[in-house]
């Protein structure tokens, strides 16, 4: 069976970024499993991966418009540390929710100077090359269930 809209794919993959550094990888682990069409995965890798079948291999090079999209530097900003009301020590690398003019977003924090703390929105990976290595382990028609919630079910997938 052919990978197509509403059909189940797992795969198994590494992630490396252009100098070439595992940045996340199903070794190890069971297949990540999708609902193909569903917006579950990044578009460059969805795309590429549209017409494979269950044995196939390939490597795909992702551009970061096909990936978490290019940096966008009106999404890093300075905010008075008193805005974290209730968080007594904010280190880099921490990560929060805020509110942004398109509603709630997810911002890392970058740099704390004196009473400044600088975050940033862009997803950890925007302007990144991603280059993945696939397997395509399996493909199957969604259930009715999977496709009226727009992902996957049971092994791989969201358990309810």
């Amino acid at each position: 069976m052919e990978i197509a809209d509403q059909r189940v794919v797992s795969i198994h993959y590494t992630l490396t970024n252009a100098q070439g550094e595992v940045l996340d990888s199903s070794q190890g682990n069971d297949p990540l499993a999708y609902l193909h069409g569903g917006g579950n995965i990044i578009p460059g890798l969805e795309k590429a991966l549209l017409g494979k079948k269950a044995g196939d291999k390939l490597t795909v090079n992702v551009a970061p418009a096909e990936g978490y999209g290019e940096r966008n530097d009106a999404l890093i900003q300075q905010v008075p540390r008193r805005a974290f009301q209730g968080v007594k020590d904010i280190e880099p690398g921490m990560s929060f929710q805020a509110q942004g003019p398109q509603g709630p977003m997810h911002v890392r924090v970058t740099r704390v100077a004196g009473d400044m703390v600088t975050v940033d929105g862009n997803h950890p990976l925007a302007g990144e090359n991603l280059n993945f290595d696939v397997e395509v382990t399996d493909v199957r028609a969604a259930t009715a269930e999977e496709m009226e919630h727009g992902h996957v079910h049971g092994a791989g997938g969201h358990h309810h």
